[in-house]
């Protein structure tokens, strides 16, 4: 750190006096935004402090010269959320951290020790977010929540933003495997071998113990290498790790050593597993995603209340250039690392119909083929006639398909295969809600992708 965040070392007073003699109420302004133009371009954490000396914000960066000087330009006296507060800076500090995600904690600890006068201003009159782990199951869950009301769990946090926290509970997953469903899964309860793993599990995010594919010993030991890491551990865990692998290896026990080692160099380079907001889910919902998929639950006549939906849309410019989008969301969210794009290979012109049947013939033999797990619901954009050619893909390949519907833009109408007459929701139902976002996002990673492959195309002439 630059400096003793208990203000041993504080900025010169507003009072100070310009060469000239006359007063110069902003030099200790002047004088910080001199400093934090020197500060490195790692990741860290900055911390502004008043005339007095007392810590008024504490923020996280990627880059903590970058975003630390972004408080000296004039746009910042000119925005709502800083314009009121940033003249009051008159020192600075900070603290390198090793990746993003470290940055991330170290911002969450310092804002819950030193409670910083505007970082409990900037809540937008919601409460700061928690990352919350569940103690009192078999296997314990891991859950971003802003109203922590389970006694028996234990917080991190508070967090300044929500989708930073969301990007990190990602990218942490990859490296320990924990499960953030709600399901209630009883270790002694062998009905659990026969349980469907969703789509975490398969992509190796996930250890599936709703599937008892690992004890409650080895997920939990998972669960405290994560505390251990969110409580400042890293360079223990990092040891600990290395212990285990060297044990493992000694004991032949290669597969475990593997495993270990993987998740050695995971965290040993974890400033390389990208930027927080790649991974991050919008902060602002027009949607509560759980009350969307409860809701999609009554309104299709579903079992079980569904947890993955994949949204297919097709792009092109007067039939050239068609490609198609597959977005993934998890539990009414987009999941990123699901997100596949396609070109049109077996269509000449302008034909969404056929589109869409060769998007879904390939997605779906795909699937089957490989035995993986099936989207609970397949959202087609466009109206009937888009829908019967998705189905026709499925009864061509001869697989059993989901729960597939399509959501026409005109009049917001569901189509359902058989069904002659759409199904016409509330414009405010949460269900209509979530199926317009999964919509919008595979229409705009589709028009994305499109642009992408025009933009080239016209370059490489």
């Amino acid at each position: 750190m630059a400096e003793n965040l208990d203000g041993q070392q504080p900025a010169p007073s507003p009072e100070a006096v310009s060469s000239e003699g006359k007063p110069a109420e902003h030099v200790p302004f002047t004088v910080t935004a001199n400093k934090v133009r020197k500060f490195p371009t790692t990741s860290g954490v900055y911390i502004f402090k008043d005339d007095k000396g007392r810590v008024i914000y504490v923020g996280k960066a990627k880059n903590l010269r970058s975003r630390a000087s972004s408080y000296f330009l004039a746009e910042a006296a000119l925005d709502q959320r800083t314009g009121y507060w940033v003249n009051e800076i008159a020192d600075a500090d900070y603290l390198e951290t090793e990746s993003e995600v470290d940055a991330l904690l170290a911002e969450s600890r310092l804002i819950k020790d030193v409670q910083p006068k505007y970082n409990k201003e900037q809540k937008d009159d919601k409460t700061f977010p928690y990352l919350m782990i569940t103690q009192r199951e078999d296997f314990p869950r891991v859950e971003f929540t802003r109203e922590p009301k389970d006694k028996n769990a234990k917080l991190y946090g508070p967090f300044a933003s929500a989708g930073a926290l969301r990007g990190a509970i990602q990218v942490l997953q990859r490296i320990f495997k924990f499960r953030t469903c709600d399901l209630d899964i009883d270790e002694s309860d062998e009905r659990w071998k026969w349980f469907r793993p969703c789509l975490l599990a398969s992509i190796g995010q996930c250890t599936a113990p709703c599937n008892l594919r690992i004890s409650k010993e080895e997920y939990r030991k998972d669960i405290r290498r994560l505390q251990m890491f969110l409580e400042g551990g890293r360079t223990r865990l990092l040891k600990q790790l290395q212990d285990e692998m060297q044990e493992a290896s000694k004991n032949l026990e290669f597969e475990k050593a593997a495993k270990l080692r993987d998740e050695i160099t995971m965290l040993q380079r974890l400033d390389e597993r990208g930027e927080l907001e790649t991974h991050a889910q919008p902060e602002v919902f027009y949607v509560d995603p759980k009350k969307g998929l409860a809701g999609l639950r009554k309104v299709l006549g579903l079992a079980e209340t569904p947890r993955t939906i994949e949204g297919v849309d097709i792009a092109h410019l007067g039939g050239s250039d068609t490609v198609a989008s597959l977005v993934q969301f998890l539990d009414g969210l987009p999941f990123k690392p699901g997100y596949r794009r396609y070109k049109i290979r077996g269509v000449d012109g302008v034909d969404d119909f056929r589109s869409i049947h060769e998007v879904v013939a390939r997605r779906f033999k795909r699937l089957s083929d490989s035995s993986e797990v099936f989207p609970d619901i397949l959202l087609i954009d466009g109206g009937k006639g888009q829908l019967n050619a998705a189905m026709a893909a499925f009864r061509d390949l001869k697989i059993e398909p989901p729960t597939v519907i399509s959501l026409a833009k005109r009049e917001e109408e569901v189509y359902r295969p058989g069904e002659s007459e759409p199904i016409r929701l509330s414009r405010h139902s949460f269900a209509l809600r979530l199926l317009q976002y999964v919509r919008d996002e595979s229409h705009r990673f589709a028009q994305h992708y499109h642009h992408l492959l025009r933009d080239k195309r016209t370059f490489d002439r």
